[in-house]
């Protein structure tokens, strides 16, 4: 999803040649495969946007995946970009980094101060091996590798597998899908007091290259040298209930909104604190009212092609 949001802005760029594979092309945890193509290709610089994601069931069943996949990817690109010569390179990582128990909202520099959230710990603790592993590398061989850590992201591409998928674009299958079939209440995880804040994909592909586009002086001058993420968000949150009721609004669902609080609730609260990207001169523009709506489109003209 922010992959290909990213190539649409570079697209319009006339300057840049942009360079891709599609996973059945290139396996990113294949460490000879990564190598070759480096080698080969020799970029200028390298965004990193893949990974292996999901939602709090897909993080409960599969732990071990989450973990191995994104280690596997993070290690192999970045370290074999630095290997052909790569100065350049900015990954995305994401905000679960944060420990459970956080103030709120979010700083950057919480990172690794507390216990992290025992639903998504192996993926998080993957993500934040990737940020150490841009901050290592700068530190030893002056490269210029910068993380952003994007909150929850949605529109369109994203991923509507109704068990596998964040919570957001499951919510707008799960509301589609009891709106075409005449059901009359639609259940939601957990006790919908979780607040979560959420950021359309175009957003994030303008401030992913906002940052890598900073000249060095102004990124560090901005960055403390020993953290070299930034946080990426809207700025705002919402309850899990509160979205819901706006996703049932959007698609047309009259019927009656009821929770399963066997679930697991997840973090109570996850907010980004983004002063720091907004002192660097970007906020987000794309209101969630607007992009919820676009969203919805976006999956009404997709559903046979869509991921899940």
């Amino acid at each position: 999803m922010v992959g290909g949001a990213i190539m649409r802005r570079l697209e319009l760029v006339p300057d840049v040649e942009l360079i891709t594979r599609t996973h059945a092309e290139l396996d990113l945890t294949d460490q000879g495969a990564v190598r070759s193509f480096m080698q080969d290709i020799k970029p200028d610089g390298v965004i990193l946007a893949a990974a292996r994601v999901g939602g709090i069931q897909a993080n409960n069943t599969y732990p071990a995946d989450f973990i191995y996949e994104n280690l596997m990817i993070e290690c192999n690109v970045i370290h074999q970009a630095f290997a052909a010569g790569v100065q350049n390179l900015l990954q995305l990582g994401s905000s679960c980094i944060y420990p459970r128990a956080v103030p709120q909202p979010m700083r950057e520099d919480a990172l690794l101060t507390g216990v992290l959230e025992p639903t998504n710990e192996p993926y998080a603790v993957a993500k934040i091996a990737g940020i150490k592993l841009c901050e290592s590398y700068n530190r030893q061989h002056g490269t210029d590798y910068r993380s952003v850590m994007p909150t929850n992201l949605y529109g369109p591409g994203d991923n509507f597998h109704p068990e596998n998928s964040h919570v957001l674009p499951a919510l707008i299958r799960r509301f589609h899908e009891a709106k075409e079939t005449g059901q009359q209440e639609v259940v939601i995880w957990g006790t919908g007091k979780p607040r979560r804040e959420f950021l359309h994909v175009d957003d994030m592909a303008e401030a992913s290259l906002f940052v890598l586009d900073l000249p060095k002086g102004d990124y560090d001058a901005n960055t403390d040298p020993m953290l070299s993420h930034i946080n990426v968000g809207s700025g705002t949150d919402i309850s899990i209930l509160e979205l819901a009721q706006k996703v049932a609004g959007i698609v047309g669902f009259k019927g009656k909104i009821s929770n399963d609080t066997t679930k697991p609730d997840g973090t109570m609260r996850k907010l980004m604190d983004v002063s720091r990207l907004a002192r660097m001169g970007w906020q987000a523009r794309i209101e969630l009212d607007d992009g919820l709506a676009e969203t919805y489109q976006w999956f009404l003209a997709n559903q046979e092609n869509f991921r899940g």
